[in-house]
């Protein structure tokens, strides 16, 4: 399938958890792991970018230990579970200024209210 659209012309990009084996041929691999089901290894080194869901503080220990395992151009970014944005929002800054590789990424669909 990714095939016939790259031979179309079109670009590649696709958002895994990472738990099951790619397929296809990808221009773009966004990786967002989850806790309850770890991303294979093959994951990580595929990944051109690494987007962790911070639900809460220790989150941000584990979006770390995430990114170690990820190529060291692997852009990083954290990103506030929608419903408890209000309060992870100051620690998801304060950890991005501490940790200048990592940065911000928001749902902005949900901020414009759209579904």
């Amino acid at each position: 399938m990714t095939d016939a659209l790259r031979s179309a012309g079109f670009r590649t990009h696709i958002e895994t958890s990472g738990a099951h084996p790619f397929s296809g041929d990808w221009h773009h691999v966004c990786l967002s792991p989850k806790k309850f089901k770890p991303a294979l290894t093959d994951a990580f080194q595929r990944a051109d970018e690494l987007k962790v869901i911070v639900f809460n503080k220790h989150d941000l220990t584990w979006a770390q230990e995430q990114a170690a395992k990820a190529g060291p151009d692997c852009a990083l970014f954290l990103q506030p579970e929608w419903d408890k944005r209000d309060a992870m929002m100051p620690l998801i800054v304060e950890h991005v200024k501490s940790h200048p590789r990592w940065r911000i990424s928001l749902q902005t669909h949900k901020y414009l209210n759209i579904p």
